[in-house]
């Protein structure tokens, strides 16, 4: 069974591609194709929101995309294709480990609803 303890001295999910007790994150911003819809739960955040770390849900579509902060994906489930602005394609699936440097632009394309933990430096 999923549980999170995110009031203890070090913040865990257990169970965490299957963890449903999510937040609604609302629809991603500057949408190309489809309407990806986000969810997910905060696992911590620093002083000044560095770092952040959760676990992130995201469904079916395409949008823009622009990486703040060096970002730490641990892809758990589904599979999306990252296009880059220079042309470079990540594909993403169950078990990839991606970083993002801050400053990456391009497009995400969701083919099948991602599940990923994640860190924002």
């Amino acid at each position: 069974m999923a549980k999170a303890r995110l009031d203890s001295s070090a913040p865990h999910i257990v169970g965490a591609r299957g963890y449903a007790d999510l937040v609604d994150w609302g629809y991603q911003t500057e949408p190309l194709k489809g309407n990806s819809h986000s969810s997910g739960r905060l696992l911590f955040k620093g002083p000044n929101n560095s770092p952040e770390v959760g676990l992130w849900v995201c469904t079916p579509g395409t949008w823009r995309l622009s990486i703040p902060r060096d970002e730490l994906c641990h892809f758990l489930a589904g599979r999306a294709i990252y296009r880059h602005d220079n042309g470079e394609v990540i594909q993403v699936g169950s078990d990839t480990l991606v970083l993002f440097p801050a400053g990456w632009t391009g497009e995400c394309e969701v083919q099948e609803t991602l599940r990923n933990v994640y860190m924002l430096a």
